[in-house]
Parts: structure tokens; sequence; C-alpha cells
């Protein structure tokens, strides 16, 4: 026992001072590091699934930060999600080195160690744990792509632009889905491999407004050419747009992920419509199952541009809605004017809003039932260099006979729930038009 135990110390000691080894690990072997990384840093990871693959994998997150067992007002949530296709595996082997430097470098790295302080970071390594069990380690091999039923998780999430209500959501899906409503992410991104791009919203279009010269244009496109360019600039070879040998150039390294091609059902937009969390999706590697030889010079690669991005969640300015005695509200809209979001943002439970922005003069309208509309002007700086976006609060002032009531957009949810959708924006039509059209003939049944 004493030997079996002073050897076990020794491995880890090793694991310490060498950090975590470049190859693929399996599940098992996953998980196991994600235990020993969760037990040897308790005080800044807590190690939790938010549910489980067809085949029964957990699906692992790790979640790091300064108080990571819950959230502090102020503190933004971030997330980093990788192999959602099991073939592309270099994002799954990103992710646990990102976790391994980020553990070892806590407190004396100071770079880490703001990030870590100012944000609270969720990584979930592998969504499609079965689809990688079962791939093949060649480049362009699609085998292990979909999960065990077959289905590819970036086709199957409910879509803005197309209904997809005959379409029955995977465990995998419904995992992420459930998990965005225990946590008010402010920033994402998912990996992705086969080519090596960022690309950003919109990923669909139905053909209206948002189709702008061959691209689907969301209303916080700058910020998202933005958190695009982020990535890309430091990236070591990502900016310079070279397409791998089987694709396209991109100019800068970044894409309208519509005008590179259609994709309904994609977790991307999903983030962005419903979650009100900003995502990317980053392709970051031409081989979707590289060598392991190749593994360094990814990270290598990559590192830089992964701290970075994360660092972005600090864009903007964030703050908490109370009403006139000083008590946060939820569900108060706050509307940045000029950005007709599909679904307007709004508070969290704990009152608070998180709202990405470049730096600028924004007005800001903020709307909640009984009280009076308040609408402010507030000067945004550069966020990220301060590790902090703008703290701004708003006081809300109860209505008055005086003052008509304030009209508070209704509430937006996924439309595979049959709730009502918000009526802010050009879309999601099928909805209202499907129960306007049962309402005519309920009626003229009457008659």
């Amino acid at each position: 026992m004493f030997v079996f135990t002073l050897c076990l110390y020794f491995w880890c000691w090793l694991s310490s001072i060498h950090g975590l080894e470049f190859r693929y690990h399996n599940s098992m072997e996953m998980e196991q590091y994600l235990k020993d990384i969760n037990r040897r840093f308790p005080d800044i990871t807590l190690l939790h699934s938010i549910g489980q693959s067809v085949e029964g994998r957990e699906l692992w997150v790790l979640i790091l930060g300064q108080h990571p067992r819950e959230h502090r007002t102020g503190i933004p949530e971030f997330k980093y999600v990788g192999n959602m296709h099991g073939n592309e595996a270099v994002g799954r082997v990103l992710l646990l080195q990102l976790i391994d430097y980020l553990t070892s470098s806590y407190l004396s790295d100071p770079l880490v160690t703001r990030l870590l302080n100012s944000s609270r970071v969720h990584i979930l390594p592998s969504m499609n744990p079965d689809g990688f069990e079962s791939s093949a380690r060649e480049c362009m091999n699609i085998k292990g792509r979909y999960n065990k039923n077959g289905v590819d998780l970036n086709r199957n999430f409910p879509d803005a632009f197309k209904s997809t209500t005959d379409r029955e959501r995977e465990k995998e899906v419904r995992a992420v889905m459930d998990w965005l409503k225990t946590e008010n992410f402010v920033l994402s991104a998912n990996l992705h491999g086969g080519a090596v791009v960022a690309s950003y919203p919109y990923d669909n279009s139905n053909g209206g407004s948002e189709l702008q010269g061959g691209l689907s244009i969301s209303p916080d496109d700058d910020v998202f050419v933005h958190l695009a360019k982020t990535y890309s600039y430091r990236h070591s070879e990502m900016h310079n747009g070279n397409g791998c040998y089987d694709s396209q150039d991109f100019s800068h390294g970044i894409t309208n992920g519509y005008q590179w091609y259609p994709l309904p059902g994609g977790m991307q937009d999903y983030n962005y419509v419903w979650a009100q969390c900003f995502e990317l999706t980053l392709e970051i590697s031409c081989c979707k199952y590289p060598p392991e030889a190749q593994l360094p010079g990814l990270w290598a690669a990559n590192k830089p541009a992964l701290l970075a991005y994360m660092q972005q969640v600090h864009l903007g300015v964030k703050g908490v809605v109370m009403d006139s005695y000083g008590k946060p509200v939820q569900n108060a809209v706050v509307e940045v004017l000029g950005r007709r979001n599909v679904c307007p943002f709004r508070t969290d439970r704990n009152g608070e809003y998180y709202r990405l922005l470049l730096p600028g003069n924004y007005t800001i309208k903020v709307m909640y039932p009984g009280h009076k509309t308040l609408t402010q002007t507030v000067q945004v700086p550069y966020g990220p260099d301060a590790f902090s976006a703008l703290t701004h609060n708003f006081l809300l002032q109860n209505s008055d006979y005086s003052s008509p009531a304030t009209q508070v957009p209704q509430f937006c949810t996924t439309p595979d729930l049959g709730i009502q959708e918000s009526d802010s924006a050009p879309l999601l039509p099928s909805v209202f038009t499907t129960l306007t059209i049962l309402l005519l003939q309920r009626l003229l049944t009457l008659s």
C-alpha cells in the first residue's frame, strides 16, 4: 500500500511539472483527468455533469474561477464547448490543455489570475463523447461525426428562421439547452475542425431584412466581427485567411456563417437568439483528427487566441435593474436603441443584465411592467483591458396615472416549447401565423 501511494504521489508530481500529455484521451481517461484536476484545485474548480449522451456517457463541465460554486453579481459567465462533432477531435484536446494551463498558472500568471478572478469559466471538452469513441483517426473521414443515433448535433437545435418543431431533440442537445437555462452565459465559442476560420452569426436566413449582400446580418454584427477578428488575429495563422487544401480563403480569417454556407439548427444561432449569449464557431484545424505529433503546434497556435477571446467577456456594459425600492427585478427588458434583437435582452433572476458593445455612446431603454420606461445614454469604454465592462445600474420609478403604461415586449422562448414568441423583430413568424389561422377558424366555426 505504501508503495502504491508513493507511486501515485510521484505521478501527480510529474504531472504538475510536465503538464497534460499531448495525445487523444478517451472518455474514461478524460473523466479521470477532470476529477483529478477538481481534487487538486478544489478552491477554483467545480466539476459537474450537465447530462448524458445516448450511450450514457456523462457530459462533464469543469467550472473555473475565484468562486466556482455559485454566480456572483457582476461576474460574467463564459463557456467553451468542444467535440460537438465526434470526429473533430482537436477542440477536445485544446480544451483539456486549456484547463491544465489555467489551473497550473493561477496566482502565478497575471493574465490567468485576472481572468479567473473577473469571470466564471465553464468548459465542456466533449459534447459528443459517443461520436469521439467511434471516430477514425483520419483527416476527412466523417465516421464519428454524428451521435449514436446518427444525428448531426449542430443541425438539431431550434432555428430562428426555419421551423424545426417536428425534429426530436437529441439527448446531448437537450442537455445543452437545459444548461443554458441554469447559467446566464454572456460569451461562448464552440470548437470545430476541418477549416481554419472564425465564423459568426447568423448561420441561417429566411430571406428577410437580415439578408444583406449574401450575408445574414445580426443586430450586433459589429460586435461579432470584432470578436471573430480578436480570435483570428491572436491566432498564429488564422488571420492570414489562407484556406485549407479543400476550402476557400477567408478575408481576415473570419466569415459570416450564412455567407460560408447556410446552416439550419445550429448551436451558434440558438445561443445568440434565445439564450442572449454571443457565440462563435471556431474552426481550428484543417485536419479534423490530425496525428498526435501535431497537437503541441496546434496548442501553441491557438493558446493566445483562446485566452484573448475569454477576455472579451468584459466588453460593453453590465449592471442591475432595480424597482423603486431598490430591489433587483427579473425579466426587465434592456434594449440598446438601434439593435432590434429577435428576442429582447432581459435581466436574469438576480436582476442583472450584460450587453456586449464596442466602445462608444449608446442609448439604453429599460422596460418593466408597472414602472415608467427609463431611457439613459451611456459612454462605453473598452472593458477587456480593465477586466470589467462598464457598470451602469438602473433605478426604475413606479408608473402613475399621468403617464402611459409601459408596453413590455412579450416573452421569447424556443418554438418547440409551444410558447408565444417575441414580436420585437420580423423573424419567427410561424407561431403567430399558425395561432391566427386557428383563431379565425374557431371564430368561423362558432358563427
